[in-house]
């Protein structure tokens, strides 16, 4: 890729799984880059101020100031506990039984997921967390158990409202479901132009002195006497 051909730029929260979109953007327009790349969670909306990206999938709730967002799916909470627990079996658990537990940490977005889990697996305590997350950090000696009637957390698309263009358009419309028959025209690559090749032009007749044709003229009028 160029300085000068167009790209994207998704920034996505650690768990949300973006493939099927980035998947559709390259299907319909395989000449147009796309890069996606993770951003830890208090960091999602900074990339799109600070320009590193043109749209962010976060997990709300989030600062909405000056900003599109799209609401796109939930997630269930999970409580992770050592395999050895004996909540490690049930299929899940109610907002009591957590509770009862007492030594539950919460999901901290500017904290260690992976320290924390690797402390739950050590036998300290608890952990509950948004399920995708707790599929990002799986060991073998945890056991992520879901937590029926808990509050579940929202994934969203968001975008600047002042950075409009083409790119985002046309990948906000494909998150939302537009098909590839009503896609939208993006700009593509440029490319060199070719100038058409000119025909030598025909020589034309040109005209005798005097304004008459070429050739015979016409007979010369009698003078008067």
């Amino acid at each position: 890729m160029t300085a000068d051909q167009p790209a994207l730029r998704i920034a996505f929260a650690p768990g949300v799984t973006t493939a099927k979109w980035t998947r559709s953007w390259t299907e319909r327009h395989p000449e147009i880059s796309i890069e996606v790349f993770p951003v830890a969670q208090p960091d999602g909306v900074a990339v799109l101020h600070e320009r590193r990206a043109d749209v962010s999938f976060v997990r709300l709730p989030v600062e909405r100031d000056g900003l599109n967002v799209i609401p796109l799916y939930r997630e269930v909470a999970v409580l992770v506990v050592p395999r050895d627990s004996e909540h490690a079996a049930s299929p899940v658990l109610t907002e009591a039984q957590v509770t009862g537990l007492g030594n539950v940490a919460e999901f901290s977005p500017e904290g260690s997921v992976k320290d924390a889990v690797a402390l739950v697996a050590a036998g300290v305590g608890a952990l509950r967390l948004p399920h995708s997350i707790a599929r990002l950090h799986a060991r073998k000696d945890v056991v992520a158990v879901p937590i029926e009637d808990a509050a579940e957390t929202e994934i969203a698309l968001t975008w600047l409202q002042d950075e409009r263009s083409d790119l985002i358009d046309e990948f906000v419309g494909i998150v939302r479901g537009r098909t590839a028959a009503s896609s939208r025209a993006v700009p593509t690559p440029p490319t060199a132009k070719v100038r058409p090749t000119r025909e030598p032009r025909k020589p034309t007749k040109r005209s005798a002195p005097g304004g008459g044709r070429s050739g015979r003229g016409r007979p010369a009028g009698k003078r008067g006497r």
